[in-house]
């Protein structure tokens, strides 16, 4: 069994819709559970716990969400040297671009030492079914190589 856990933020409903998606993805691989959280409502065990993590925000002036910054904020101690090589994925609503969000989620997950095993899903404007289906992709792509032992 796979356990994959969805982090993400949402004002809009933007980045919610794309973390459903992602969990219809993971949850398409037999053997996987998926937990999906809001980011103030994610513990560090919820994290601890999971095979893989999936990180869903919008682009905040060109940063990712506040909540998103305090999950990691908040999980960092107690979880750092526990998710060594962990397999994460991102996806995010944007306005702009997206990169700068990315990139920082990029930068602090060096810091936990989790292993990036996809590109981003970056959604530029209204979302799309096609942004829908990049998304139910990330989530079996990261399903399946935790239920696989890949990751």
């Amino acid at each position: 069994m796979a356990g994959i856990l969805i982090v993400y933020h949402s004002q809009t409903g933007h980045t919610r819709e794309m973390a459903l998606a992602v969990a219809d993805g993971a949850g398409s691989i037999e053997g996987t559970e998926v937990v999906l959280r809001k980011a103030g409502d994610a513990t560090t065990a919820d994290l601890l716990a999971a095979d893989g993590l999936a990180i869903g925000t919008p682009e905040n002036f060109g940063y990712m969400s506040g909540m998103i910054k305090d999950f990691f904020d908040r999980t960092y101690a107690a979880a750092q040297d526990k998710v060594f090589r962990k397999p994460y994925v991102v996806f995010v609503s944007a306005g702009n671009d997206g990169t700068g969000a990315v990139n920082a989620i990029e930068r602090i997950a060096l810091g936990y030492k989790l292993k990036k095993v996809y590109p981003p899903v970056i959604c530029k404007g209204p979302i799309t079914e096609e942004v829908l289906e990049k998304c139910r992709e990330l989530g079996a792509t990261l399903a399946g190589g935790c239920q696989m032992g890949i990751y």
